[in-house]
Formats: structure tokens, C-alpha cells, sequence
């Protein structure tokens, strides 16, 4: 069966995505930012608001660099987060030449232990994408999802690059977690191609907006879309 993920800024989105018929929640503070770490606070009410997995953001500002003091409050992050609900996490860092930072990711992989997890979109900011999605898929350590587009102009841009990823072999099409400007036309095609794992955020919102709550209704829309398009 497909996955169906879905951005919660708070616990009502939480009970809206599981209402329209979502699989997971990916819970995130400041979607200005695309995302940063919540407050444990947050995640212990959206846990008490749903019982769908959580993948919970690591990342401490709006670019895809780290340095050691961040990732050292991350880490902390990491058991906080784990203690208030969190059933994985969302992380991963480029370094200053704009490659995958193994160095910094693999260290907060680790203090997720044995938590899965997954790469979030730096891969499709990388300098060069391709050796990054190569460099991506060598990490090990629970990784078990890597969210893309397939291009840092999002998914419109980047479907022709998640179906020949996908197609390179089962791990590379078990990885695609496809997300960043998905819309509905894409989940076909990339269905057919092997991807089963959705990600959405405004697509369930009315309007689009970050500052309307996710919409059951819309949610289930998209389960219906990408359920029939599994087969």
C-alpha cells in the first residue's frame, strides 16, 4: 500500500490528516522557513491528538548547513523529542562545498537510534545532485525515506529525475519519498514508475496556505488518488 504523508503545524492538523485518511505526520515548527525542529511540547500534543507514526523535523535554521553547537542541541533535541512521542525524525546536512555532510548526519542519526528516519530535500539542493542522491542512499543507520523532488524547483521540475531514480533499482524506488510542489497530476505517473511514498503539505490546505489547517476532506482526496494509483 502507498504511503500518504502530511505536514502538522499543530495538534488539529494532526487529527485532520488522520481523519482524511493520512498514514503519517511529519510534525514541523515554521514552514517560513521550510521547517525547523517543534517544541517537544507541541509533539506531545500532537501525539495525544493522533495515533499515526511521527516523523519529527531536526534542523535548526532555514538553510541546509550545520555547525557543531547546533548539532550538539539537536541531539538533545532528538531524546527530548523521543520522549514527548516522536516515532522518527526528518534531518540531513550539506556542507560548505554544498555535498551531503555524512560527518554531521551520521552523528545525529546515531542519537536517533534505533528510530528510522528520513533525508529531507538538501539532497535536492546539493551542488551536484546526482552524487548526492549516490552519497545519500550510502548512509545507513535507519535511514529508510528520503523526501525529494527530484529538483530544488520542486517536483514539476524534478518527475522526470524521480522516475529514472526510480527506476535504477527497488531500493532506489523503495527510497523516493516524493514531496515539494506535489501535485496531483505527478502521482501517476510516478506511481508507475515504482514510487510509493506521497508527501504533501499546502495540497491539503485550503487555498494552499500555511496559515489555513489541513482539511480532512482535502486529505482524503489524496488518499484516494494515491491509493488508486498503487493499484
Amino acid at each position: 500500500m502507498a504511503l500518504l504523508e502530511v505536514i502538522a503545524l499543530t495538534a488539529a492538523d494532526a487529527r485532520a490528516a488522520q481523519d482524511g485518511g493520512a498514514d503519517r505526520i511529519e510534525v514541523v515548527a515554521d514552514m517560513g522557513a521550510d521547517g525547523l525542529t517543534p517544541d517537544p511540547d507541541m509533539v506531545a500534543a500532537v501525539r495525544a491528538a493522533t495515533a499515526l507514526p511521527l516523523r519529527v523535523m531536526l534542523r535548526a535554521n532555514a538553510g541546509f548547513r550545520t555547525t557543531g553547537a547546533e548539532l550538539d542541541r539537536l541531539v538533545r533535541a532528538a531524546a527530548d523529542l523521543t520522549a514527548a512521542g516522536a516515532d522518527g525524525f526528518v534531518l540531513g546536512f550539506l556542507d560548505s562545498s554544498g555535498h551531503v555532510d555524512a560527518g554531521a548526519t551520521g552523528k545525529l542519526a546515531s542519537a536517533c537510534a534505533p528510530l528510522p528516519w528520513t533525508f529531507h530535500r538538501a539532497v535536492d539542493h546539493a551542488a551536484d545532485p546526482v552524487q548526492a542522491w549516490e552519497a545519500v542512499r550510502a548512509l545507513d543507520g535507519g535511514l529508510d525515506a528520503v523526501l525529494t523532488a527530484g529538483s530544488a524547483r520542486g517536483v514539476d521540475a524534478g518527475v522526470d529525475v524521480l522516475v529514472r531514480r526510480a527506476a535504477e533499482d527497488p531500493r532506489s524506488a523503495a527510497l523516493i519519498m516524493a514531496g515539494g510542489g506535489l501535485r496531483r497530476k505527478h502521482v501517476a505517473v510516478l506511481a508507475a514508475a515504482g514510487v510509493t511514498a506521497f508527501h504533501v503539505g499546502t495540497a491539503v490546505r485550503p487555498d494552499g496556505s500555511w496559515d489555513a489547517p489541513v482539511d480532512p476532506a482535502l486529505v482524503g482526496e489524496w488518499r484516494s488518488l494515491v491509493s488508486a494509483a498503487a493499484g
